[in-house]
């Protein structure tokens, strides 16, 4: 379980947790970003600690967006139904066809939940191949790496702007959303750090990131 959520007295998941095995060089950084995330600055939380490997820290960040995402999404899976979100958007501009390029080789228009579960599913296979995120010391990564990381932030990225979008409202009901906005900003440090996702995939949320990545500023709310 994420840092961000001990304490957060929900405690339903959408997918299976993803847990880094110990005694692997993965979960010692895993205890380093915990360290980090508990002094509150997010900003330094998210950069490389000195000597460490990039797609390390990128590959345990990552598992870490899965598994916050994984238990804000679980808190609302009884409230996104195929007739409250009968298509994945973020607003009224922006719809999200799913396709992986294997069993899914066209793009198709389906509601929020069956997306979202399409999605959760497909990077949960991502994570547990020890092909593309290795565990193992001395295990290279792949060359593609960073191209599968980047399509996978950018689809978690499309479940926060969902939830920002059709449910925040039933967030804050639920009193979960120092949570979600808490998770949100790190997620924005995290890809703004190390130009995660491009510019145009962002601008659902764009008023929001802006003010997180703001100077001196905090309290970040839902999109107006």
């Amino acid at each position: 379980m994420s840092f961000l959520f001990s304490g957060n007295k929900a405690s339903k998941t959408f997918k299976p947790v993803k847990n880094i095995e110990k005694g692997t060089r993965q979960h010692t950084l895993q205890e380093k970003m915990i360290k980090t995330l508990g002094s509150g600055n997010l900003q330094l939380a998210v950069k490389l600690p000195e000597g460490e490997d990039q797609n390390e820290w990128i590959a345990v960040n990552t598992v870490d967006f899965f598994n916050q995402l994984n238990m804000l999404y679980g808190t609302l899976t009884e409230f996104c139904t195929p007739e409250t979100c009968p298509t994945m958007s973020a607003g009224p501009k922006y719809e999200y066809h799913w396709a992986d390029g294997v069993r899914v080789k066209r793009p198709i228009k389906c509601c929020a939940p069956e997306y979202i579960d399409f999605m959760m599913t497909w990077v949960q296979e991502q994570l547990d191949s020890e092909t593309v995120f290795p565990s193992r010391m001395g295990v290279p990564f792949p060359k593609n790496f960073m191209q599968i990381t980047k399509t996978i932030l950018k689809r978690l990225f499309r479940v926060y702007a969902h939830i920002y979008h059709a449910h925040f409202e039933k967030v804050c009901q639920l009193e979960e959303e120092r949570h979600l906005n808490t998770s949100f900003k790190h997620f924005t440090f995290f890809v703004h750090e190390f130009d995660l996702i491009d510019k145009k995939e962002l601008v659902p949320l764009a008023e929001l990131i802006d003010l997180n990545l703001g100077k001196d500023k905090a309290g970040a709310a839902g999109p107006k």
